[in-house]
């Protein structure tokens, strides 16, 4: 792994894949003349509170180590709003365009010629790091998919839970039906994964049949697990893993994570690109909400929000806990957030239009991956906050990446350990962080030639 450190990537890419990323560049630099005069008003208004940037801390994860691949489709989406029908139904997001994305994603990521292979590397790297060999995934391992599934949340009142339709939310910004065929495709027609030992769970959704008939038609035979259980759907079950808060809480009731999460040989952590009034930004770490049995403020237990919702710095962060766990993020093998759509849970109810460039007042039509959970939601934190809206603007709402990067020694003096009942092995750094030079450019420390921090691999369709 050291040996990519100080590798330039496109000494590492078969050809097409180089060619891919200087038409990349090409087009930005075309759209940067373009917006010129716009950018500049833009950057003179927020410039004075920006994140101070290129200062990168803890130890990049993956293959390339802080590796993020960000692919930008505007083709994607063919969606005028609301008034255009819902986004997920017929072609307003076409799915071979969406197989691409996801395509792209895996191979940059990893500079592999197939996605065959790129999934080789993907869990190679991961046995490798976990288990210290490089095998690749086995026949009859257990692999389990974690969407962000909010817009179906069951104490909302968003679902019915009699039908299994929507209430209202129907446009949500969830984790699309479509990227995740894109995913499931991957993994059954490329790694040889049987369906059957694939689980997609979000524990506190109902899984409405507008999204679970699109992903159904295609794979019957995947298990498909979450809050109620009702139509077909598997009800979650506590499994006997425990989760502890670093922070101890007193007199809490035990968390368990569930069954399917438990048992599972992988995880892949397939997060929303959204801001978030409380926490200020909802990607992979707080996805983790999803993985456990209850709600996250339920009585009796652990109430997770106030050190999430926090504007202060230098605190304890539960979300550290849920990436750190060894059934948690020590079993993802992929890091992915779904960027067809973006905005703000949960003040919207349906997804706004971004506005820096390169999306420029259309839908931000992206997909993000890494190995990275620390670098992955660093980079799309920088995307959110340059946006403009107010909460990923608050104080504190980065300061998880801190604790997490730096989860060794990390500035609140937590001994963080959610494996054990009593700090017995502290966690090791769980990433990478830092903040891009610019707007324009999104460029961070390893696209400059360090050897240490992120690296922002652009793509586009």
């Amino acid at each position: 792994m050291s040996r990519h450190d100080d590798v330039p990537f496109a000494a590492e890419l078969p050809e097409s894949l180089k060619i891919n990323r200087r038409h990349f560049i090409g087009g930005s630099t075309a759209l940067a003349g373009i917006a010129g005069a716009r950018l500049g008003a833009w950057a003179a208004e927020v410039s004075a509170d920006q994140p101070v940037p290129l200062k990168p801390i803890g130890q990049g994860k993956g293959i390339f180590p802080g590796r993020v691949v960000w692919v930008h489709d505007p083709g994607v989406v063919d969606w005028k709003g609301p008034d255009d029908g819902r986004w997920w139904e017929g072609d307003h997001v076409k799915q071979s365009r969406v197989n691409a994305m996801m395509d792209q994603a895996v191979r940059h990521l990893t500079g592999a010629d197939s996605v065959k292979d790129a999934w080789h590397r993907l869990f190679s790297h991961l046995n490798k790091t976990r288990k210290g060999a490089a095998q690749g995934y086995q026949a009859g391992q257990k692999i389990l998919i974690k969407p962000n599934w909010v817009g179906m949340i069951y104490r909302e009142n968003v679902v019915d839970p009699e039908t299994y339709r929507f209430i209202r939310r129907e446009n949500y910004m969830n984790t699309s039906p479509q990227m995740l065929l894109a995913l499931l495709r991957q993994l059954v027609d490329e790694v040889g994964v049987k369906p059957a030992d694939i689980t997609i769970c979000d524990t506190l959704a109902y899984l409405v049949h507008e999204y679970y008939d699109i992903l159904h038609a295609h794979y019957p035979d995947v298990q498909y697990v979450d809050y109620a259980g009702k139509f077909g759907r598997i009800k979650v079950q506590a499994s006997e893993t425990q989760l502890y808060w670093s922070c101890r809480p007193q007199g809490v009731a035990q968390d368990f994570l569930p069954r399917c999460f438990a048992e599972a040989d992988y995880l892949i952590n397939f997060a929303n690109f959204k801001a978030h009034s409380g926490a200020g930004v909802t990607l992979c770490a707080k996805n983790h909400y999803g993985s456990l049995i209850r709600w996250p403020v339920q009585e009796g237990y652990y109430d997770i929000h106030p050190n999430c919702f926090s504007t202060a710095t230098g605190i304890y962060r539960p979300l550290v806990d849920l990436i750190g766990h060894a059934h948690l993020g020590g079993k993802t093998v992929l890091y992915l957030i779904d960027g067809l759509f973006s905005g703000v849970h949960p003040r919207d109810p349906v997804p706004q239009r971004m506005h820096i460039p390169p999306m420029e007042d259309q839908w931000s039509c992206s997909l993000f991956a890494s190995q990275d959970p620390v670098a992955i939601d660093s980079v799309a934190f920088d995307f959110l906050y340059a946006e403009g809206t107010p909460f990923p603007r608050k104080g504190g709402v980065d300061d998880y990446l801190h604790e997490a990067a730096l989860a060794d020694q990390p500035p609140s003096g937590t001994f963080y350990d959610p494996n054990h009942a009593e700090p017995t092995q502290r966690l090791a750094s769980l990433g990478v962080h830092e903040h891009w030079n610019n707007v324009k450019e999104k460029k961070y420390s390893r696209n400059l030639g360090a050897s240490e921090g992120i690296e922002l691999l652009p793509v586009t369709l």
